[in-house]
């Protein structure tokens, strides 16, 4: 594919180097490899594309076409070949299911199959059905001849709404159906375009899939909690919390994790990438992590429930920060005289177990570790 396609298109080179470098960052790759990866975008052999919809909102298309700035639509649309996209495709009926079948056809172990929507299993998947084909049976031809498979959303990924309890339609995610393909999970309701568009960048750079995590997520944007960088996150180590929606607390940014934020469990760049290319997210508007990245808790826990935090910050010996408002406890300068006198204690407790022998040590209990009090 010429460059001059993608300028003609509507990308300036400005923009497209710009992509490029933000997918190279986003994938823990080095600097130098953004003209690699630039090269790997204007490659003339563009891999052949199928996606399929089935039981979803096109969500997940409408986040990667509606963005702000079309670079990342406008680049993936460019790198690849789509043959197949029933939202996209001008053709339709008995024409489009055409297309479908001469691309698997030419292309036997050499296209990307993307998913998005879950897929219903139950009464032989009766409950979605395209070209008089179930969802069921149209993954499983299509997968058949795929190199690998990109599930695009959390319902593709693992079932998603349709597999709330009590799962009438018994959805499942691919990975439920496929198990002799290369899977790639891109979750999130709906994910980030510029993950799928560095999923794809990384697999025409390398020509192999990048490194996933355990539930198949590409480990660049999925490889840390959102808790550990999140910009509330020093509010929720000096145990500020947002008490309602509404209230001062909310106003004025503390940590949400008392409204039910799923933060601490849930792993995603959205804090970092974040959405609509003008810098915001969830959590920066005042609305707590939903946890649509992971399979245990979108649709499946409540919007104000608390999730368990595994690492907890800080320890349960720090006093709560309204018991000033509440007219309980002890004035600041008393509570920074008690701070530096167990400052000092543990210090010299610190230099004593230096002294102590060995077995000394070995015999006194372990420290026990408790999570924060409310």
């Amino acid at each position: 594919m010429a460059y001059e396609q993608l300028f003609g298109g509507g990308v300036s080179r400005r923009d497209f180097i710009k992509t490029c470098v933000a997918a190279t960052a986003m994938m823990g790759l080095p600097f130098g490899m953004a003209s690699r990866v630039a090269e790997a975008a204007q490659a003339p052999d563009r891999p052949p594309v199928i996606w399929l919809h089935f039981q979803e909102c096109t969500g997940c298309s409408e986040s990667l076409l509606r963005a702000n700035h079309p670079t990342p639509a406008s680049l993936l649309l460019e790198m690849i070949s789509l043959d197949y996209h029933e939202t996209l495709m001008a053709g339709s009926g008995h024409q489009a299911e055409k297309s479908l079948h001469d691309s698997i056809k030419a292309n036997q172990g050499k296209y990307i199959l993307i998913v998005e929507g879950a897929i219903p299993t139950k009464e032989n998947g009766i409950y979605c059905k395209v070209g008089g084909k179930t969802a069921l049976e149209s993954l499983r031809h299509a997968a058949a001849g795929a190199a690998a498979v990109i599930s695009v959303g959390t319902c593709a990924s693992y079932g998603g709404i349709q597999a709330a309890p009590p799962n009438p339609t018994g959805a499942v995610g691919v990975r439920e159906i496929v198990k002799d393909k290369p899977i790639i999970n891109i979750p999130g309701c709906p994910p980030s375009p510029y993950n799928l568009l560095s999923t794809v960048l990384y697999y025409l750079t390398f020509k192999k899939l990048p490194e996933l995590d355990q539930l198949g997520r590409p480990k660049f944007a999925y490889g840390r909690r959102i808790h550990e960088h999140c910009e509330r996150r020093p509010h929720f180590d000096a145990g500020r919390f947002a008490k309602a929606y509404g209230h001062a607390t909310h106003a004025e940014g503390y940590c949400l994790y008392k409204l039910g934020c799923k933060g601490p469990a849930t792993y995603a760049n959205c804090s970092v990438q974040r959405f609509n290319d003008v810098g915001v997210w969830p959590v920066s508007v005042g609305h707590p992590c939903i946890g649509c990245t992971e399979p245990d808790l979108l649709f499946r826990t409540a919007i104000a429930d608390k999730v368990q935090i595994h690492e907890p910050t800080p320890f349960d010996s720090y006093a709560p920060v309204d018991l000033k408002e509440k007219g309980k406890g002890a004035s600041p300068v008393t509570t920074g005289v008690l701070g530096l006198a167990a400052g000092a204690a543990l210090g010299a407790g610190a230099m004593l177990a230096r002294t102590l022998p060995d077995a000394d040590r070995n015999d006194r209990p372990q420290e026990e570790h408790h999570e924060p009090k409310e």
